[in-house]
């Protein structure tokens, strides 16, 4: 069974080839400053449409993760165990992803630094976080 893939709208379109790029990016509203993924056509706080698309550092710290020892689903079963972790970005926005370190789940802690790391599953980019040295 193949890996589920994203879809892709003309909305995440940016942050989809952003990634291809070598850039994680976020939207961030005009009106308030406010922050976020995924990609909305208006502000999560104010319910501003002037949005434009921010470059994040790659850097952020875990917040919450669960490592999966059952595959739910055929696709994952060759993946075992993994982890689904919460990120949030220096820049505030949070990001579900996955710590890609072979002992990330041994090592996995609250408020663990990371940095980006970009993978490819098939040719669509995604964004995954390894552990700060």
């Amino acid at each position: 069974m193949s890996f589920p893939m994203p879809d892709v709208s003309a909305l995440s379109a940016p942050y989809w080839q952003a990634l291809r790029d070598g850039m994680l990016v976020y939207q961030q509203c005009a009106g308030c400053a406010s922050r976020w993924l995924p990609a909305r056509s208006a502000c999560p706080s104010c319910l501003g449409t002037e949005l434009s698309w921010r470059t994040a550092s790659g850097r952020g710290k875990v917040v919450s993760w669960v490592v999966y020892h059952v595959a739910y689903d055929d696709a994952f079963k060759d993946r075992l165990p993994y982890n689904v972790a919460l990120v949030e970005l220096e820049e505030g926005p949070r990001v579900l992803t996955n710590i890609v370190d072979s002992d990330a789940a041994r090592r996995l802690r609250l408020d663990a630094p990371v940095t980006l790391r970009i993978e490819y599953e098939g040719d669509v980019a995604l964004a995954r976080f390894k552990l700060a040295d």
